[in-house]
């Protein structure tokens, strides 16, 4: 549905962005036509209809828990049906208004449930679930411009694992694609009915490596591919498309011969041709759906023709989706690109547009002196329109301009440059500027003497490197070096020109772009950069500090930046901004703060320079959401240190946070979330949290599907159930069912995370050996973790398990679940912090039955006498307390014994920790008591 909903469906654009689906009779159609799919999908194909999805739809809902009866579960106004899947979840849920569906039999019934409401319930699922086929399959199936390689990926899959999962995704996928293919149909016969007249085929659908569906002996010609055009007004007509235009041919038997005049675009030709079109195009009926049908049902497959797909944008007069920018590796990002315009409207040519191209002879073929005319009057059109930009590309104007940088002509390379800059806007600009080699020439420009070319060189660099292959440009030929050149060439502070100023914030809005890259921050600080933006980091112009912080704060993900950014000096300026007038800026540097704050020494510089009562304070503008993200993180991180923390106390950050628990984005919510979990770790800040109403939206999150955020949460929620009174909330809220359901979640720093909040949460609970009893399954879930390869997921169950196995009926059914071999099995590590949970656990579990013996006997006794050579202290408390537990068995003490465990424990019996000392001291004991035994029983 994804294709569907994004090309066909009519949307709207709300103030915040989000589309809705405008009531029109063509969504009328498209929505009735998913809901028969939907409500027909259980019968026909009903394996799949089981399937349970890797994220619930989600949306708000007009339906409440009335309409709900046999096989669900209701609770007042809440839903669960009885189905549930592998993981014990239902399979929907309806709380506070919001339904979550994991199954498309669950949506089947939905939709007969809903009766009159169903196309309602249609459009708002729609409308919260863009995309779909992600979450019912994974991100790796989300619908972008490119190739389609999802099912191919899949089919690889099965060549490999061929499991019975891989084959439901293969049948769901292609009948979801079965089903975009046929509301794509759907909609153009009806637009092609009601509104253009127009239907087009293609005489070939094979199409060339280089995109073109001509044949090879007539792509020499210029020639693209043949259609048949078929106006319901007259005959069908069979056109080329071809570089010089388009002109009937001789029919569909393909005879190549042209049987017409040239006509310079579609348009055109069917203005002579149709009456029926002219009546239609008079009324600025946009033709964008055709070039949908070429690129969705014949094009299939972008990345290959790519020239083709623009060719035919220019012969039809219209723009399509430009091509995303590259993506970048890992450890790269592009910046959010905004989309680019579609003419809409008038899909004739506009004045600027034979305007531009009058101009272009002029600049292709004029002397010196008429190019510079012609390039001054054509930066008197407004440049930032589309039309304009295109109609420079589409002359062939484009390379004729970055020739012109290639000349010693001052004056021609400026008004270039102008014209670049500004046309490098555009995404497909930007992307020709790069591919007829114009970034290489403009590199060469920043050696230029000329200060104001080096400028407008530098500042069109930062418009075009704003994907990786054109910041790897940059890099190869130098140019890296060459900006960083430019910061120094003057000194901060001295006397200077408007001139080196203006110098300066083009050369950083270059790096910025360029310091998306990780080998470009490499470049920038070999090449000398760090301490020069640092010296231009402590002037008072803000339209040069922007590009200056936003440098920075990229290059903050870098340990090498943050140490520099620690050492020389900038974080005192960096706080000093977050007092700006500017908003950009002071994310920017709030962003900065963020990145550098998980060092320590950094955390405990924003406080020295009393940058966290202005982080606190920015947290009340809470419309402008990037400002809050890089706020809410940079109060995160600070509040890892337990001074922050304190000081957060004074200026109310807590309080405030809570407020932000709700109606937030994900990305401003995983910050609040970390935020309050560091903080909660003081006791003052577990009631101020309770006091505030926070206990329950942060429970409620521990049903979110974002794994950053729960693991975010899951720490919350631990650091709440410290406090008593806090910990009865949560169990009121069913916090500790959601939280041990977490263990089961794929990712490992979730079930770490989960692990870690459940130690609090069991020890501060009243009659928790009843509470986790009444957890059906959840203890042999717990003790099966011991068997994970992730050392965090390890070490936070064994804690777990320590705070279990304290009552004896929870011990005992862990060790009918074989607690006892798996916790030995682990006792081979050098991992401290898994020695000392791991010891604590099994001292704990010694008061079972028979397990200090089973220890003995499953080889877990000689790996901890090791553990009391570590440096760690507590590791010495936690051993020592295992082995005075296991030496309660005989045979232990003899193992024990021969590991040499006397010597190490007498050192620790003059220990000033108490529980320490004695736990020695009392396994000294029973070994010393043993041996006397042995002897009595030898010598008598």
């Amino acid at each position: 549905m994804g294709v569907a909903l994004a090309r066909a469906a009519q949307w709207t654009s709300a103030g915040s962005g989000t589309g809705t689906l405008e009531i029109t009779p063509l969504n009328k159609a498209l929505l009735n036509q998913i809901i028969q799919f939907v409500e027909d999908f259980s019968t026909k194909h009903p394996q799949e209809a089981a399937f349970v999805f890797r994220e619930p739809l989600e949306w708000k809902t007009q339906l409440d828990s009335s309409v709900f009866g046999e096989g669900y579960e209701i609770n007042e106004a809440a839903v669960q049906s009885q189905a549930k899947g592998k993981d014990g979840q239902p399979l929907l849920i309806l709380s506070a208004s919001t339904l979550r569906v994991r199954s498309f039999d669950q949506l089947s019934r939905l939709l007969r449930i809903a009766m009159g409401k169903k196309l309602k319930e249609a459009q708002a699922c729609l409308e919260a679930n863009r995309d779909p086929l992600v979450k019912i399959l994974g991100p790796e199936y989300e619908t972008v411009e490119g190739e389609d390689m999802s099912i191919l990926q899949l089919f690889d899959k099965v060549k490999k694992e061929s499991d019975l999962e891989t084959e439901l995704k293969i049948k769901i996928i292609l009948l979801l694609h079965q089903l975009d293919l046929q509301l794509l149909n759907s909609s153009l016969k009806q637009i092609s009915h009601n509104v253009l007249f127009l239907e087009f085929d293609l005489y070939s659908y094979y199409m060339f490596s280089n995109g073109c569906r001509a044949p090879p002996w007539r792509q020499v010609r210029g020639e693209i591919c043949y259609l048949v055009v078929k106006p319901h007004d007259t005959d069908p007509l069979c056109i080329t498309c071809s570089t010089a235009g388009v002109f009937l041919n001789g029919g569909e038997d393909i005879d190549y011969e042209r049987k017409s005049d040239l006509y310079k675009d579609i348009v055109t030709f069917l203005r002579e041709i149709s009456p029926r079109f002219v009546e239609n195009i008079a009324k600025q009926v946009c033709i964008y759906w055709y070039l949908v049908y070429f690129f969705v049902q014949m094009f299939i497959g972008r990345n290959c023709i790519v020239n083709l797909a623009e060719r035919l944008c220019s012969l039809l007069k219209i723009t399509s989706s430009s091509p995303e920018d590259v993506g970048e590796s890992s450890s790269e990002t592009d910046e959010d690109e905004q989309p680019v315009r579609r003419l809409e409207g008038n899909t004739d040519l506009s004045p600027e547009y034979w305007g531009i191209q009058k101009l272009a002879k002029y600049v292709k073929g004029g002397d010196p002196t008429a190019t510079v005319i012609a390039l001054c009057s054509m930066r008197d059109f407004n440049l930032s329109e589309e039309t304009c930009q295109l109609a420079i590309k589409d002359t062939g104007c484009l390379e004729v301009l970055i020739n012109l940088l290639d000349t010693e002509e001052i004056k021609c390379q400026t008004g270039s440059l102008k014209i670049l800059k500004e046309i490098s806007q555009n995404v497909l600009i930007r992307h020709a500027i790069a591919d007829f080699g114009g970034l290489e020439i403009m590199v060469k420009i920043l050696d230029s003497p000329d200060t104001n070319l080096k400028c407008l060189a530098a500042e069109t660099i930062a418009n075009v490197a704003r994907f990786k292959r054109a910041r790897k440009t940059v890099r190869q030929h130098g140019g890296i070096k060459r900006l960083v050149e430019l910061l120094e060439s003057i000194s901060v502070g001295s006397s200077y020109q408007a001139k080196d100023s203006e110098t300066a914030r083009c050369a950083a809005l270059a790096l910025w772009s360029c310091s998306k890259s990780t080998k470009n921050k490499k470049a920038i600080r070999k090449a000398g950069g760090i301490p020069l933006l640092a010296r231009w980091l402590k002037c008072s112009h803000t339209n040069i500090l922007i590009p200056i912080v936003g440098t920075l704060q990229e290059c903050a993900s870098e340990p090498s930046y943050r140490l520099a950014i620690r050492t020389e000096g900038m974080i005192e300026n960096l706080v000093k901004n977050l007092s700006s007038e500017h908003e950009e800026l002071q994310m920017l540097c709030a962003s900065a703060i963020f990145k550098c704050a998980e060092d320590e020494e950094i955390r405990d510089l924003v406080r020295k320079h009393e940058g966290l009562q202005p982080l606190s304070v920015l947290l009340d503008n809470s419309e402008n959401k990037q400002l809050l993200a890089a706020v809410t993180g940079a109060i995160w991180k600070c509040a890892i240190s337990r001074e922050n923390v304190l000081k957060f106390q004074e200026y109310k950050t807590v309080e405030t946070l809570v407020t932000l628990l709700t109606n937030q984005p994900e990305e401003v919510l995983i910050n609040v979330i970390g935020a309050l979990g560091e903080c909660c770790q003081e006791e003052e800040n577990r009631g101020t949290i309770r006091r505030c109403g926070g206990i329950a939206p942060i429970v409620e999150l521990l049903t979110a599907t974002n794994q950053a955020l729960l693991v975010n949460v899951n720490k919350a929620v631990g650091g709440c159930a410290m406090d008593p009174e806090n910990m009865l909330i949560i169990d009121s809220l069913d916090g500790v069912r959601l939280l041990w359901s977490l263990l089961k979640n794929p990712n490992p720093d979730v079930q770490a995370s989960a692990a870690w909040a459940l130690c609090p949460c069991v020890e501060n609970a009243k009659n928790s050996g009843e509470m986790v009893r009444s957890l059906v399954g959840g203890l042999e879930l717990i003790v099966n973790l011991l068997k994970s390869k992730d050392k965090e997921v390890l070490t936070s169950v064994c804690a777990a398990i320590a705070n279990i196995a304290k009552d004896q009926e929870n011990l005992a059914v862990m060790t009918d679940h074989g607690v006892v071999p798996l916790l030995s099995k682990l006792t081979n590590t050098n991992n401290n912090k898994l020695r000392r949970h791991l010891a604590e656990a099994i001292a704990h579990c010694c008061m079972w039955g028979n397990n200090r013996v089973a220890f003995g006997e499953t080889k877990g006794v000689a790996p901890l006498a090791r553990y009391l050579k570590s440096k760690d202290p507590l590791v010495h408390r936690a051993t020592a307390l295992a082995l005075y537990q296991l030496s309660e068995d005989p045979n232990n003490c003899v193992i024990m014994h021969e590991n040499g465990v006397v010597k190490l424990l007498l050192a620790m019996v003059g220990s000033t920790d108490d529980t320490l000392q004695e736990a020695a001291a009392g396994c000294i004991s029973n070994i010393r008591r043993l041996a006397l035994a042995t002897e009595k029983a030898k010598y008598g």
